[in-house]
């Protein structure tokens, strides 16, 4: 009942862009990091610090993702 549906059922909620846009953000930038620390290439410092930085971006598309879904009903905002 964490969701709010018996049996686990989920959904992407209002925001469904800012959540492929985060998971995509997260592949490319693990990718990106994956390479750089494996690849036997000369310019391998490039390919982890901006698979880091894409990282460390796609977490706001999770944060505002995450916000926008929360769901409060108007009893408990004490207006």
């Amino acid at each position: 009942m964490l969701l709010g549906w018996p049996w686990g059922r989920c959904s992407a909620g209002h925001c469904a862009l800012l959540l492929v846009l985060a998971l995509v953000l997260d592949a490319l930038g693990l990718v990106l990091l994956l390479l750089g620390i494996f690849a036997a290439l000369d310019y391998w410092d490039f390919f982890v610090y901006s698979g880091s930085l894409i990282l460390a971006f796609s977490l706001l598309f999770w944060i505002t993702w995450y916000s926008l879904n929360i769901e409060l009903p108007l009893e408990k905002l004490d207006l």
